[in-house]
């Protein structure tokens, strides 16, 4: 009896479609699925140090609307609980944006979501180290814990978790 055989892809698997001319039926074999090779590993890391400025802030504060006087008026941040001016959270979250998008995973990484956490203020003029590790790999995904802490002190300004999407090495298509 002849047959006719094609291949085709499903969720990365690979699969093969038997045609019989004679009777009607379908016959699918799982073979051997794809195997997608990223450039990331579980336990890697990098990092990221910087100094924002009030210059920074201001700029931010400019490109965003952003003017809450925490951020921005010395002497009304003297009067808080904070005592002086707090760098905004998310101008220290764009560190984990350039650290992931530059250095690990790097070019062609794409942030997905994020579930953050600020447990202490980052002040201008204090320099954070921002640091991430890939906890785990699923499906071209990235599961990653990230988290900038003050050099000097060690005090925590940020912690949390990303997922971000992770282009495949290029060097090992199949």
């Amino acid at each position: 009896m002849p047959i006719a055989l094609s291949k085709c892809r499903i969720f990365g698997a690979s699969f093969h479609r038997i045609f019989p001319t004679k009777p009607k039926c379908t016959v699918l074999l799982l073979t051997q699925p794809s195997v997608r090779r990223l450039h990331v590993q579980v336990g890697d890391k990098a990092e990221l140090k910087r100094a924002f400025t009030q210059q920074d802030v201001d700029t931010f504060s400019d490109l965003t609307g952003d003017t809450n006087r925490l951020h921005l008026d010395e002497e009304y941040a003297k009067r808080t609980r904070f005592g002086r001016p707090v760098v905004h959270g998310v101008l220290i979250n764009g560190l984990i944006s350039a650290l992931l998008g530059t250095k690990m995973p790097g070019h062609g990484c794409i942030f997905l979501s994020q579930e953050i956490n600020f447990p202490a203020p980052l002040y201008v003029g204090e320099e954070v180290l921002a640091a991430a590790e890939v906890k785990r790999l699923k499906r071209g995904l990235a599961y990653i814990s990230v988290s900038c802490t003050v050099a000097e002190s060690g005090k925590t300004v940020m912690e949390g978790m990303v997922k971000a999407m992770v282009p495949e090495d290029q060097n090992s298509k199949s």
